[in-house]
């Protein structure tokens, strides 16, 4: 029987050893200290960055997972315990011997990182708390490791990447977030050669803030216009911008560095995490979506401005929308909606809101909502995109009843 006194022993033990690791140490480290608590056979695994393949860390070659398995998301018990984000059995594992074989998500907060595979002598609360706990060690390990590992980037890409989108996916925060009443995903495609889009998110005292944007063009100068508008975003809102003072400073940056000659839509928006209360500006860009249960999504509306960096001082309208609990906020790109498929048919916002609604009443991680939506959207335009396509969504819950991090 596993003693819970052990393995935080043995955890704390393998963060104490960590400091001085590299990713292609944990494999042995990992094993090593928690085998004699009673977890055996121990390895782990990351998700690639589409989130279709789960690679198995070894240690090993110029990707660390030399002679490791790869497991598929949608068609495997790895799969299953990652899509659902839970602790999964392995059915019938090993025949004729008395243990059994675990999957566990790695996830930081809920950003899925990848899978733990452990097999152990008992399934009860010790065991399960035990596989929860290595899990969760894993996650910071690797968060720990990865910003300076080549061997990271290489395991968890399928496909050679541009110059642009290594640009942009250094720019961008992680693909998931929980805390403060309120869940964020957000996903990128084609994510080996996006430029021109991009988006981020992050939470000052009870307020979350949000943005898209949508550079013109699809190259590499594209990736440089959207780097700017993130960075002179941030860099307005960190020194207390309101939205329009701050969207006014990113089209500053930009015809600063490129007169009138490139410029960006996009969505700014302010998230009042203890009253839902949203506010938003529209520059030049798709509308945001609502999506509530028991109601049809619908679009909110807000007169426009004008892209960012053409100079035309139209004036800026901050709108406002009350949100309900467990609302979902959805801001996206053109690429999602003017994804075509062989015969020239977009994808289009119909079906894009089916989607949305078909999810969220199937009560899906917003992660995972999204993760199956671009791979529909890939799927419709035969797996390649004629421009970038990214989502953000957001979901707020009331914070006095806030008791659930999906």
């Amino acid at each position: 029987m596993i003693d819970p006194a052990k393995v935080s022993g043995a955890l704390t033990d393998l963060m104490l050893a960590s400091h001085l690791a590299t990713l292609e140490d944990l494999p042995r480290m990992v094993a090593d200290h928690v085998e004699p608590a009673g977890l055996r056979d121990v390895a782990f695994f990351l998700a690639d960055m589409q989130g279709k393949v789960l690679r198995q860390v070894t240690g090993q070659g110029a990707d660390a997972g030399a002679d490791g398995l790869e497991l598929a998301v949608d068609s495997t018990v790895a799969g299953l315990a990652f899509r659902r984000v839970d602790l999964v059995a392995e059915p019938n594992w090993p025949s004729g011997r008395d243990e059994r074989r675990w999957w566990v998500p790695i996830t930081d907060g809920v950003e899925r990182l990848g899978m733990l595979r452990a097999d152990t002598a008992h399934d009860d609360q010790a065991t399960r708390y035990a596989l929860r706990a290595l899990a969760s060690m894993l996650a910071l390990l690797v968060l720990s490791k990865r910003d300076f590992s080549d061997s990271h980037a290489r395991l968890i890409r399928t496909a050679p990447m541009s110059v642009a989108a290594e640009m942009q996916w250094h720019l961008t925060p992680p693909s998931a977030f929980a805390g403060r009443a309120t869940t964020v995903a957000a996903v990128s495609e084609p994510a080996y050669e996006v430029g021109g889009d991009a988006f981020d998110y992050a939470i000052s005292d009870n307020v979350l803030h949000l943005s898209v944007f949508d550079a013109m063009g699809h190259d590499a100068r594209a990736g440089l216009t959207a780097n700017m508008a993130v960075a002179a975003c941030r860099n307005a809102r960190r020194q207390g911008a309101d939205l329009v003072q701050t969207s006014r400073a990113v089209e500053d940056a930009l015809i600063e560095q490129f007169g009138t000659t490139r410029y960006v839509t996009g969505i700014l928006a302010d998230l009042d995490l203890r009253t839902g209360r949203l506010s938003w500006i529209n520059r030049g860009h798709h509308l945001p979506v609502i999506v509530r249960a028991g109601r049809r999504p619908s679009e909110l509306r807000c007169p426009p401005a004008g892209p960012m960096g053409v100079a035309l001082e139209l004036p800026v309208t901050i709108c406002h929308e009350q949100l309900q609990p467990r609302d979902r906020l959805v801001l996206y790109t053109d690429g999602i909606v003017e994804a075509r498929d062989a015969d020239g048919r977009h994808f289009g916002l119909e079906r894009f809101i089916d989607y949305l609604v078909r999810h969220h009443a199937d009560q899906l991680t917003v992660h995972e909502t999204l993760r199956r939506i671009v791979h529909a959207v890939l799927g419709h335009h035969d797996g390649e995109l004629d421009d970038d396509a990214t989502v953000l969504l957001a979901e707020w819950r009331d914070p006095d009843q806030d008791d659930l991090i999906p």
